[in-house]
């Protein structure tokens, strides 16, 4: 059984454990990554024919690592957000030129995200497909046993990096506090294509069962992300495209014209989930392995990239002053630095998600009023956008475009 050390190992190669590799291995750490699934299995959660929302400040966080340069050509910049409570007078609208920005976020495939990673993973050991065995957090190290090929290797470093995803083997076994919620709903995805496609605007609109967001993309179609009520997912599923359409027209409405060539339908279940203390001695929880939110906004993968960011300044520092990557003193830097965002992000999405759903006439008065302000305020509109956009609190480097 061979045996090898490293300054970290990450559990989970999927878009924020792969990115993450690639920043580190890229500024010379001793990098190891785990992955169970092939990168081109059709099981291979990140990779399929979901697109991602990126902010502006991940599309900063991807061109400091390198990975942007391979995504550019296929991501749709949004330019413009509007924001509407379907039935009701509220909207909101949010502009890249108020911003100074060249963009507000973008719109990328995941599976092309995915490739880009596989690509820049120069300089770091991959184990896939490998079975993590078990693991031990001992006072000065990390160890793991993992199995591939038909072996298994003993692997140390300073520090472990749970990846793993929502349904984190690692967080469960080490029974981390989380606070969870199941919405009852699903997001539906699929995409469309518009006879009067609005280049690089994208629509957000509340209904009574939750979001319906249309995302530009390529070639003048739109992705479609839609919250249905879990009863009625197995109905919009088994409709044919007609009438597919015709349910999502009379709720998307006309603004961008008749929608018709619906794609492959896809439905993942809702829930939000936030593990309270994302750190252990030498561990810590990123991405959806430490908070899985709510698809409103589309801030999932864009927190845990700000993440990210904030853990491969916090390691890359450590090593270069010949430090611990996986001290204590660390794993509290990342705390303070990250703790409020996800926080924040977690409790805006759920708020979001939760309260245009609710039909109380007071509430929704409220809520249309508050839209409306926003779309007549600057202050209130910027707040959002830099939220949104990742720009807002403390920016390590690679949040600022800047080489680790």
């Amino acid at each position: 059984m061979s045996s090898s050390t490293y300054d970290l190992i990450i559990v989970g190669g999927g878009l924020v454990g792969g990115s993450l590799a690639c920043a580190l291995g890229r500024a010379g750490l001793r990098v190891a990554l785990v992955e169970a699934v092939a990168s081109s299995a059709r099981g291979q959660p990140s990779y399929d024919e979901r697109v991602i929302a990126l902010s502006w400040g991940s599309r900063r966080i991807l061109e400091a690592i390198g990975l942007w340069e391979d995504l550019a050509q296929a991501a749709e910049p949004i330019r413009r957000i509007h924001i509407s409570d379907r039935g009701h007078f509220g909207f909101a609208r949010l502009d890249q030129a108020e911003e100074g920005v060249e963009a507000l976020g973008y719109v990328a495939p995941a599976r092309l995200i995915t490739q880009a990673i596989q690509a820049h993973l120069g300089g770091v050991h991959v184990l896939c497909p490998a079975r993590l065995i078990g693991f031990q957090l001992r006072q000065d190290r990390v160890d793991l046993e993992v199995a591939t090929e038909g072996e298994s290797q003993l692997l140390s470093a300073a520090l472990l990096v749970a990846a793993d995803g929502a349904d984190s083997a690692i967080r469960k076994r080490l029974g981390f506090d989380t606070l969870e919620r199941d919405y009852g709903h699903d997001a539906i995805i699929t995409t469309v294509t518009p006879d009067r496609p609005q280049a690089g605007v994208a629509f957000e609109r509340f209904t009574a069962t939750g979001p319906l967001a249309l995302l530009p993309m390529t070639e003048g179609r739109y992705s479609v992300v839609w919250t249905a009520r879990e009863a009625e997912t197995a109905g919009i599923l088994g409709l044919d495209d007609k009438a597919f359409i015709d349910r999502l027209q009379t709720r998307f409405g006309y603004r961008l014209g008749g929608l018709a060539r619906p794609g492959r339908r896809i439905a993942y279940p809702l829930k939000l989930m936030v593990t309270r203390d994302p750190v252990r001695q030498r561990l810590v929880l990123i991405g959806n392995a430490a908070h899985t939110l709510h698809p409103v906004a589309g801030q999932g993968l864009n927190l845990g990239l700000r993440d990210l960011a904030a853990l491969a300044q916090i390691l890359a520092d450590r090593v270069r002053a010949a430090g611990d990557p996986g001290a204590a003193a660390a794993l509290d830097d990342y705390k303070r630095l990250r703790g409020g965002d996800q926080d924040q992000t977690a409790l805006a999405t759920d708020l979001l998600a939760r309260l245009f759903v609710n039909p109380w006439p007071p509430l929704r008065l409220a809520r249309n009023l508050g839209l409306l302000g926003m779309d007549l305020a600057a202050g209130p509109r910027h707040y959002l956008a830099g939220r949104f956009m990742g720009t807002a609190g403390h920016l390590p480097r690679l949040a600022r475009g800047l080489p680790l």
